[in-house]
Order: structure tokens, then C-alpha cells, then sequence
């Protein structure tokens, strides 16, 4: 996911965000931020790719409120915050979710399963006309939100819980 949305919408670079926890989850057995962060470490390999705490650095739990600190603290930065389809569809659960649409344009990638949820969903609905076209990727960053665009391609199965089982760290 994260090699295409930089490569769709041209960013300087992306950041991997490895959470405290999802708020909407348990975070029952879940590896400690750094054990994340290493695992993650080693499979992000790529020279725009920056793999962070920065929400257990801020001390934030929720979207909304990272992304309040992140335009308080770099005012001049384009942010684009970049999902999964599967979260797209389930955005209007987030709290804050329609301030965050107006702070950030979003990207959402499409993810095996999710495609009919996350372009049916209640947040697709609302913002239907700030969508923005998929070859105009390449100007996300730019503009003035609410935008946000639906990112086909390969759809790569994996999520972060895959990944922890994968790797032994439940």
C-alpha cells in the first residue's frame, strides 16, 4: 500500500505510523510500540518510507487528534493521510472523522473484500463530491480539503495483524 500511494500521488515520502493501539480494537496481546516498530522496520524498505512512533511520541490516540498536532506543529508540511479501504469503510466510527476529512485530503486503498463497503460507506457518501479522480493523484496534496481519492491496484491481502501472526508475535 504504501509503495503505491507514493508512487500514485507522488509524495516526498511516507510515514508508517505504528499505533499504541486502535482505539476501535483490543489491544489484548498486542506487542509492545517497540517490538511494532522493529517489525515494521524490517519489512518498510524503502528510502521515502519513515517508520515512526510519533503517536505514542505525542502521546495521541486517536487520528484526530495526530492530525491536529502534525498541522499545529509543521503548518507548511502537506500531509495526506493515506488508509485502507477496509478503514475507509468503516471512517464514520473514527472519532472526529468529519473534521478529519477537513484537515487532510485522503487516499484510500483499495484492499481485498472492501471495495463495495468502502465506496458505499457512510464517509464516500458525504464526501462524494470531494472526490477527486484517479489519475489526478498527483494532485491530492495540493488541494484543499475535503478531497480524497480511491486508489485501485493490487490488492495486497496482508494487514498488520497478518503480519504479527506471520512473524510469531501474535
Amino acid at each position: 500500500m504504501a509503495r503505491l500511494a507514493l508512487q500514485r500521488l507522488g509524495l516526498d515520502r511516507i510515514w508508517w505510523l505504528v499505533s499504541p493501539g486502535n482505539p476501535l480494537k483490543s489491544t489484548e496481546g498486542l506487542p509492545d510500540v517497540g517490538q511494532r516498530l522493529a517489525a515494521v522496520r524490517r519489512i518498510a524498505n524503502h528510502p521515502r518510507a519513515v517508520v515512526t512512533d510519533l503517536e505514542a511520541q505525542l502521546g495521541t490516540r486517536y487520528t484526530i487528534d495526530l492530525v491536529r498536532r502534525l498541522k499545529a506543529l509543521r503548518p507548511a508540511v502537506r500531509f495526506v493521510l493515506v488508509i485502507g479501504a477496509d478503514n475507509w469503510a468503516t471512517f464514520h466510527r473514527w472519532g472526529g472523522w468529519r473534521e478529519i476529512a477537513h484537515l487532510v485530503p485522503i487516499a484510500v486503498i483499495d484492499r481485498p473484500g472492501a471495495t463495495f463497503s468502502a465506496l458505499a460507506s457512510p464517509a464516500a457518501r458525504m464526501f462524494a463530491k470531494a472526490r477527486v479522480p484517479e489519475p489526478d493523484g498527483r494532485l491530492l496534496s495540493t488541494l484543499t480539503p475535503p478531497a480524497w481519492m480511491f486508489i485501485a491496484g493490487v490488492k495486497v491481502p496482508l494487514s498488520s495483524s497478518d503480519l504479527r501472526r506471520s512473524a510469531g508475535q501474535a
